[in-house]
């Protein structure tokens, strides 16, 4: 299934300062978060991340941290740190049941998607609706059989998550092309 076009590029301006103290905008990266399709036609784009908090930006610290995680892609969650992630599902796509143990806001920016969890509770979520995700199994489906839906997800790290009394960790069920966190 083809994903060239089927939703704009999505550009990306990091801000910095110039020598005076003036804000700028940053030449480190170019302005494309890029999207990459994993095989099951869901792409993802590393739009930012960050390790440390509070984040260090003294000296663009935090842009030499964003480099080496787009030259060796994190697993969905960054350890001590967050991430930023678009991720697009192509028209009768649906991912893997998962848990990431992390809290992440989840925005609808195209389309609509169904978000499914375990207990077999269902929301359709539209154009502008968010979710707040909070260490649950959860699937995100495209149910539309012509439309693409591009989401936006932050993600950050979670203590670790006790659920019914029992220790749970991340759970990716062999998502195609995501590995585990670091």
């Amino acid at each position: 299934m083809a994903h060239m076009g089927a939703l704009p590029k999505i550009h990306r301006y990091i801000t910095a300062h110039n020598g005076g103290g003036k804000a700028i905008f940053s030449k480190a990266f170019d302005d494309e978060s890029r999207m990459k399709a994993n095989d099951d036609g869901i792409a993802f784009a590393l739009s930012y991340t960050t390790k440390g908090f509070p984040v260090d930006m003294d000296n663009d610290k935090d842009l030499d941290v964003y480099g080496e995680y787009l030259k060796n892609t994190p697993g969905l969650v960054v350890s001590g740190g967050t991430v930023l992630r678009h991720v697009d599902i192509p028209p009768k796509t649906e991912c893997t049941m998962h848990r990431t143990v992390s809290l992440d806001y989840g925005c609808v920016l195209e389309g609509e998607v169904e978000l499914l969890l375990d207990s077999g509770e269902k929301r359709n979520m539209k154009r502008g609706d968010v979710a707040i995700q909070r260490g649950t199994m959860h699937q995100w489906i495209n149910n539309s059989t012509t439309e693409w839906t591009r989401m936006l997800f932050v993600l950050q790290e979670s203590k670790p998550l006790k659920v019914a009394g029992e220790a749970v960790g991340e759970e990716l069920a062999g998502m195609p092309g995501v590995r585990s966190s670091d």
